[in-house]
């Protein structure tokens, strides 16, 4: 399989430099890491890729039975990084992409060195002792509406999801990125991300990891944040100076500045 055309891998910045892998999250694709890109492409090699159904990846690569369980995202990147073989390298994954990086983290020692988790939620429903934002209700609800109309769940989710709404530029590119996914890739992938619980995976990181948090967060609230910070030992968390959940978008100095002082501790 071409690994590159399923899921459009672009390659940028110094060739000679550490390697970045920068993943997106759910309804999004590696656009949205374009005012990163910049910021680290000068002494880092800079991965990029599209998760399949989303940005230009090749849709005849979809499987809904692959893609059901984020174990299916996770060999995605796995096959990226051995395609490429990838040592050592350093994962940032945005929202659902933080869990998704967990998981290749393990299924491949040695290929990811490092990881920066930008708004993770290992679980969104709440459960007993643990607070994930959302009711059972809540999420039957969202999905169902997001089943039924996708277009029109977009336009309602897109400005909550991103914040900011002194900014409605910001909420209105973030609706066109979930309305030029794949409807049906967006279902499953929606489906996945949402009934997820990833919280004892967060126990086989032996990386460092970086957690970035952003204030008013409606997806990943900072309670939800903090449990990842202390289920994950030696793990450093940042409050960026930020609301909403994509601060990559948002707030990209403080989020830039937070992601290569990581970078630059690693050397």
């Amino acid at each position: 399989m071409d690994i590159d055309r399923r899921n459009n891998v672009t390659v940028t910045g110094n060739p000679q430099g550490p390697t970045v892998v920068l993943a997106h999250g759910f309804g999004c694709d590696q656009n949205m890491w374009r005012l990163t890109v910049p910021a680290l492409a000068e002494d880092h090699r800079v991965v990029l890729f599209d998760y399949v159904g989303s940005g230009r990846s090749d849709l005849s690569a979809f499987s809904e039975d692959r893609y059901a369980s984020l174990a299916g995202y996770a060999a995605d990147v796995v096959e990226v990084c051995e395609a490429l073989d990838l040592r050592d390298a350093v994962y940032v994954g945005h929202s659902v992409s933080a869990m998704i990086g967990v998981l290749a983290a393990d299924a491949a020692p040695g290929r990811i060195g490092a990881l920066v988790m930008v708004a993770p939620s290992p679980r969104y429903i709440d459960d007993v002792g643990y607070r994930g934002g959302f009711s059972v209700q809540d999420i039957d609800e969202l999905l169902e509406s997001l089943e039924s109309n996708y277009l029109g769940w977009s336009a309602a989710m897109a400005p909550v999801i991103m914040g900011n709404d002194d900014r409605p530029e910001l909420g209105e590119e973030l609706k066109n990125s979930f309305c030029a996914t794949d409807p049906d890739a967006a279902r499953v992938f929606a489906r996945t991300t949402f009934l997820s619980d990833s919280r004892d995976d967060l126990k086989s990181v032996r990386v460092p990891t970086l957690i970035l948090e952003c204030t008013e967060d409606a997806i990943a609230p900072r309670e939800v944040v903090a449990y990842v910070h202390h289920a994950i030992p030696g793990s450093t968390l940042i409050s960026l100076d930020a609301t909403g959940h994509c601060p990559h978008l948002s707030a990209p100095e403080a989020t830039n500045a937070a992601i290569t002082g990581f970078l630059a501790g690693l050397r």
